[in-house]
């Protein structure tokens, strides 16, 4: 099976990972067919019949071993891509300014009712909308503008995620192919 994996935090402030690095490590579990997507930590490969927690927990590993890097892996395959993308509550938003949509994935369901409690709270002009264990996220005015993110992290909702934005997340499940 083919496998998109999402590492949080690459290529941040400190935290650099090559993509050369980040598909080396991930050939050297033995997986084929690796591409590195974009500079940001993303990789799709073929895993057989791997388990994602086991996929995410070996490839976190695999990296702080090979690089001394920790970074929180978040895997998704072809059809779990297809079904996200199928079911976006802003696609209106997405075909008009896809870098301003993101998607947090997180390895367990999104809080449904923290996130609705913070939105009802909030003022800004994002809008949030869960979906299992997606969050979507519409920055009309980007992130680098937005107040959301700090509100966010200070309410602490979440455990780990990684987000990407529309474009990366259409990237990705073409890489996955049919």
């Amino acid at each position: 099976m083919k496998w998109a994996a999402m590492l949080r935090g690459i290529n941040l402030g400190k935290r650099q990972l090559k993509s050369a690095e980040l598909k080396g490590v991930v050939e050297g579990m033995g997986f084929t067919h690796v591409k590195t997507i974009l500079a940001s930590g993303n990789v799709v490969f073929e895993a057989g019949d791997a388990k994602p927690e086991a996929l995410e927990r070996d490839l976190h590993a695999a990296l702080e071993k090979a690089t001394g890097l920790k970074s929180e892996v978040f895997v998704r395959n072809r059809a779990e891509l297809a079904g996200l993308v199928e079911a976006n509550p802003f696609p209106d938003e997405a075909r008009d300014r896809p870098s301003f949509l993101v998607v947090s994935f997180h390895r367990d369901p999104v809080d449904e009712a923290a996130i609705e409690k913070l939105a009802a709270s909030y003022d800004g002009p994002e809008r949030m909308v869960v979906i299992g264990r997606e969050l979507f996220t519409d920055f009309p005015d980007g992130q680098g503008r937005s107040s959301l993110i700090p509100v966010m992290q200070k309410a602490r909702l979440s455990q780990a995620n990684t987000g990407r934005n529309w474009n990366t997340v259409q990237k990705l499940l073409a890489a996955l192919g049919d």
